[in-house]
């Protein structure tokens, strides 16, 4: 038997090539799981691997895909038959691990989350980690006891992919969303997510020239990092909190301890590659609840594992809208 993949090289320049290779399966990495591949997805962190590798991998030759969807094919798990539907996010698959650009897989059981029967692989890879990260960020705030009647919820980067599934999770669950974005052609597509209004980029990328800001926003999903954050933190009300799960703009910023420890802000670290078993299960439970599929279809574009290459580029330069689904069959 073989199976098709985007096999990655880093060259002595350090520069990565990649080329679709048809491998025998005994090529795949251990694991206690096979799974045929039906759908991957285009991530931030996979724009990373496929042009610089990112400090991400170690070993050459790879293949990238932090997530993908698909049927169990053969198993020696006890959780998991063949037949299966499943989906994988995270666990250094994609990075230390043989990711998704492949028709098939080969990982850790416990790797793995059924998928709701309300969500299909391809819908899966719709929601991806990036959807994942999203409503991990959602929980959190409502843990945290932010409630759709505590005041707009401000998402940065709205236009990405956690952006877009974030105003359409919390659109739906009631909240008051203000999307910002640094694409304002991009306004009607928010609105259509769920967005009460949309702010600009450049509101919120000088640093605050006070440490406190007047009090707006009663919670943040922050995708973004840098000065953004900063300037977000500084206007979240007393009690409020943050969700913060990216790094697009830096991974440090310019900020103050004044919201924590005058307002009482609250900070929530959102990691979604590491995360036990049974909030990963939870959250998927929830995207398939919460979150609006037809709306989620708006966000949506498909690619061929052949096309990755040409795509990393874009999604690292902030040129991609919304989420796009690799289909590994073509």
């Amino acid at each position: 038997m073989s199976f098709r993949a985007l096999i990655l090289n880093q060259g002595a320049d350090r520069k990565i090539s990649g080329a679709i290779e048809t491998l025998p399966v005994d090529k795949l990495p251990a694991g206690d799981v096979t799974v045929s591949v039906e759908y991957s997805t285009l991530n931030y962190k996979d724009g990373l691997v496929l042009t610089s590798g990112g400090g991400l991998v170690k070993t050459w030759p790879h293949v990238g895909g932090i997530d993908f969807s698909g049927t169990v094919e053969a198993s020696d798990n006890s959780h998991f038959a063949a037949g299966d539907k499943v989906v994988l996010n995270g666990w250094r698959v994609g990075e230390l691990h043989w990711g998704g650009y492949a028709t098939k897989a080969r990982v850790k059981g416990d790797w793995l989350v059924k998928l709701p029967a309300s969500i299909s692989t391809k819908r899966a890879m719709a929601i991806g980690t990036a959807g994942y990260t999203a409503m991990l960020c959602v929980m959190a705030l409502e843990r945290h006891g932010l409630k759709p009647g505590s005041g707009e919820l401000l998402v940065t980067g709205a236009a990405g992919g956690v952006g877009s599934v974030a105003v359409a999770v919390l659109a739906k669950l009631g909240f008051t969303v203000v999307a910002a974005t640094g694409r304002p052609q991009e306004a009607p597509y928010l609105k259509a997510l769920g967005a009460a209004s949309v702010m600009e980029r450049k509101e919120l990328t000088e640093a605050p020239d006070r440490p406190l800001l007047s009090e707006r926003f009663a919670g943040v999903v922050d995708t973004v990092s840098g000065v953004m954050l900063a300037k977000a933190l500084a206007q979240v009300k007393y009690g409020g909190a943050a969700a913060v799960c990216g790094l697009a703009g830096g991974a440090t910023f310019p900020g103050s301890i004044l919201p924590f420890i005058l307002r009482g802000v609250a900070m929530y670290g959102i990691d979604s590659v590491m995360l036990p078993k049974a909030p990963r299960e939870e959250a998927w439970r929830r995207l398939g609840t919460d979150l609006p599929l037809d709306r989620l279809d708006s966000t949506v574009s498909e690619a061929g594992l052949s096309e990755v290459m040409s795509l990393a580029p874009k999604i690292l330069r902030g040129e991609i809208r919304g989420r796009v689904v690799v289909d590994v069959s073509r």
